[in-house]
């Protein structure tokens, strides 16, 4: 693995990590209602890194019921692409193009985008609606 994150951009706190969309490991729901399937509530958010593509992740369940802290597997698709056991990060590269983070690292992010074309690129981390203004070679990750 190459230079983790620094663990202070991980949590709940304003300019930490949002996570995009997790899907439980667990096959139902909490409340036992139904199947899991995938969230992407706001406020889903990384706890600690693993490795470049592991890490454990609080993440409001499917149906609501429950906050799930889970150890779930980065993978570069869209929310609705994932399956159990894995969450996505969305990043907006320079050019406004959307991706999917593969691996992160201190300073870069490695992505795949819709089309097959992958990269990497320095991220920042900025809230929604604040990352507009793109600076040329960042790539810019939501936070909460």
């Amino acid at each position: 693995m190459g230079r983790p994150v620094k663990s202070s951009r991980f949590g709940s706190s304003a300019g930490d990590f949002e996570v995009t969309g997790a899907f439980s490991t667990e096959t139902t729901q909490p409340d036992g209602s139904g199947a899991e399937a995938v969230s992407t509530a706001s406020g889903n958010f990384i706890v600690s890194q693993r490795s470049s593509t592991r890490f454990k992740v609080n993440f409001l369940s499917a149906d609501g019921s429950t906050r799930q802290i889970q150890i779930l597997d980065l993978k570069p698709v869209a929310p609705g692409s994932l399956t159990a056991g894995q969450f996505c990060l969305q990043i907006i590269l320079d050019d406004s193009t959307v991706a999917y983070a593969s691996k992160i690292f201190n300073r870069t992010v490695h992505y795949k985008e819709a089309g097959g074309t992958t990269g990497s690129v320095k991220y920042s981390l900025s809230a929604e609606g604040t990352d507009e203004d793109k600076v040329s070679g960042i790539g810019s990750i939501d936070t909460i």
